[in-house]
């Protein structure tokens, strides 16, 4: 069983997070220190390269170049354990470690690398970050902290039909470590469930990727919709009003591209879209704006957020009238 950390961890930022939704991010910290997990960030670090590794702009080498001197810094800052608040981050990284540490040609050349540009300080030493026990997913450290999740609610959202969506590269490519498994995926959905809220636990093409495939947004623009809209349709079959993510990419497919879909389609989907973090954050009582974000996002937040707010006036009321009922 893996230890999952709540000190020493440097959380790891995510170009499309903060180009994207900044608002995971400060979700995420805000979460943190609610938690009581010790972290820093670190403006050294580099892009996983994920985007363009993926599309055949950066090769293993140079991802793996990249992902070591990332590793120098965690190292050189004392925190070893790397949280990640996208899946793609976390896959590259786990595999660069595993290179690292298990492939001496691929370390070697690496070393060399370093040396030949005069920082040789970098140099990997095996073992020096462990994939499984230094490498984490932002849900890893949240599911950690599910009693003290359950302990900070403060608001109601019972109302509303919430699903989730597990990201591929983190169920489907580094999946040994996985957990609440990788087939029928439910880490998503215990953290909801934590925040004494139930989730619809399947619908059609729940397993299903997002349809981004990096590339194939741009290149295979057609399929990478289709898929999309396959699953967007069978959650509005489910009447789902919140689909809540952990990969930036995925949240950007259906946030971004679900008002398109919908004219094309001429269906209004009305699905609201949120990082676990931005929605754990806005369960706990984390201002909408200066911590979830929701300005950034295409699929407008605010409706929900008022709905929040009438239903919640709505249970004040009943509690308020059962009070003077009491008292006469």
């Amino acid at each position: 069983m893996r230890k999952i950390p709540d000190k020493n961890v440097m959380l790891f930022k995510s170009c499309l997070v903060s180009g994207e939704y900044p608002g995971v991010e400060s979700s995420t910290k805000y979460l943190f220190d609610k938690l009581g997990i010790e972290y820093i960030v670190d403006d050294r670090q580099s892009c996983c390269t994920g985007l363009g590794h993926y599309s055949d702009v950066f090769d293993q080498l140079s991802t793996t170049v990249i992902g070591g001197r990332n590793f120098h810094i965690a190292k050189k800052t004392q925190h070893t354990n790397i949280a990640m608040m996208c899946a793609t981050c976390y896959a590259i990284h786990k595999k660069v470690a595993k290179l690292l540490n298990e492939k001496d040609e691929v370390r070697d050349r690496v070393n060399e690398i370093y040396e030949e540009v005069n920082l040789s300080e970098m140099k990997y030493i095996p073992g020096s970050i462990d994939p499984s026990n230094n490498i984490f997913h932002v849900v890893e450290l949240l599911f950690n902290k599910k009693d003290e999740i359950a302990k900070n609610v403060k608001k109601d959202l019972s109302k509303f039909r919430i699903a989730t969506h597990h990201a591929c590269h983190y169920c489907k490519v580094q999946y040994e470590d996985t957990i609440e498994g990788f087939r029928d995926p439910k880490i998503l959905d215990e953290l909801v469930n934590s925040c004494g809220l139930e989730t619809v636990p399947w619908y059609d093409h729940k397993r299903a990727t997002c349809g981004a495939g990096f590339r194939q947004r741009f290149v295979n623009r057609d399929l990478s919709l289709k898929v999309t809209t396959d699953k967007l349709l069978s959650l509005k079959d489910e009447k789902i009003d919140i689909l809540v993510h952990m990969c930036p990419n995925c949240q950007m497919q259906f946030d971004r591209y679900q008002n398109f879909i919908g004219e094309d389609l001429n269906i209004d989907f009305n699905i609201f879209h949120l990082n676990i973090a931005q929605f754990i954050a806005l369960v706990t009582g984390g201002d909408p704006y200066k911590v979830v974000g929701i300005q950034t996002h295409t699929v407008p937040i605010e409706p929900l957020i008022e709905k929040i707010e009438e239903f919640s006036s709505k249970e004040k009321v009943k509690e308020l009238d059962s009070e003077l009922a009491k008292q006469n």
